[in-house]
C-alpha cells in the first residue's frame, strides 16, 4: 500500500531510497520478514519510478514534436513549474 508521503516524494527521493534498500538486500543482513518488507517497497519505488521516467518522456516528445523541432505551445503552462 502507498502512503500519501510515498507519493509526495519526489523521482529523486524514491531513487535514492532505492537505492538503500537495494544495500540492505545485499548486505544479507536482514531477516526474512524485513527482506520481503524490502522487495515489496523497493518494487513499488521502482514502479513509481519508471511511470515518472515515462511521463517524462511523453512530454519531451510532446515539446520535440514529430518534426524535431522544440514546439513549446504543446505543453501547458502550468505543468512547467
Amino acid at each position: 500500500m502507498t502512503t500519501s508521503a510515498e507519493q509526495d516524494q519526489s523521482f529523486e527521493g524514491a531513487l535514492e531510497r532505492l537505492e538503500a534498500i537495494v544495500e540492505d538486500l545485499e548486505s544479507g543482513e536482514l531477516g526474512l520478514e524485513e527482506s520481503l518488507a524490502a522487495f515489496e517497497e523497493g518494487v513499488a519505488l521502482s514502479r513509481r519510478c519508471s511511470s515518472q521516467l515515462e511521463d517524462a518522456e511523453r512530454r519531451i516528445e510532446i515539446l520535440v514534436g514529430d518534426d524535431g523541432d522544440l514546439d513549446v505551445d504543446d505543453l501547458d503552462p502550468d505543468e512547467a513549474e
